[in-house]
């Protein structure tokens, strides 16, 4: 029995791109199909798809390093870091809470869970700036809001501050917060 001799050399480039150009088609199309087909979890309370909080991170990460500002427009002060508190009672609050208090109802219902702000690092290690836009922008697929229609630029600094600011707050921010001066 003979062995079958291998493809001509000019029909090797030829093979390779018909199988490109077939996975390149097919893989489209089968997401397509799969999305249409409603596969894909959708519910808030459906587990995450595989790499789908990697690539959403990245994603975010990469346009906030290019949109965000680095300043903010107003000084720290405890007038507006009590401010942002009144701030982040009204508007945040309901679904990242304050401190120990339990999640509400509409925090436990999210997909992602919202972070609480005020436990663990929080927001406080992430430049001013970058907390700002998430502010003021939201984040998409998230249930996070965007604040711009919302709120004033200052407000949006005041609560930006009072986050980054989070983990040093004067017993009378505190208060505006209803935190017990040991948080």
């Amino acid at each position: 029995m003979r062995k079958p001799e291998p493809p001509a050399p000019a029909k090797r480039p030829r093979r390779f791109l018909k199988g490109l150009l077939t996975g390149v088609l097919l893989v489209p199309v089968l997401a397509l199909v799969y999305l249409r087909m409603g596969w894909a979890p959708a519910a808030a309370t459906a587990p995450a798809l595989p790499f789908e909080k990697q690539i959403a991170s990245m994603a975010l990460r990469a346009h906030i390093r290019k949109e965000a500002t680095a300043a903010p427009d107003i000084p720290l002060t405890t007038g507006n870091l009590l401010e942002g508190a009144k701030v982040y009672r009204e508007y945040c609050a309901v679904c990242h809470g304050i401190a120990r208090e339990p999640k509400s109802p509409t925090a436990r219902g999210m997909y992602p869970p919202p972070p609480p702000l005020f436990e663990g690092k929080g927001v406080t290690d992430d430049p001013l700036g970058e907390t700002y836009w998430k502010v003021a922008n939201g984040i998409r697929l998230s249930g996070m809001p965007g604040f711009k229609a919302s709120l004033t630029d200052t407000q949006m600094w005041q609560v930006s501050q009072l986050l980054a600011n989070a983990g040093k707050l004067s017993p009378a921010v505190k208060a505006a917060l209803n935190l017990s001066a040991a948080n």
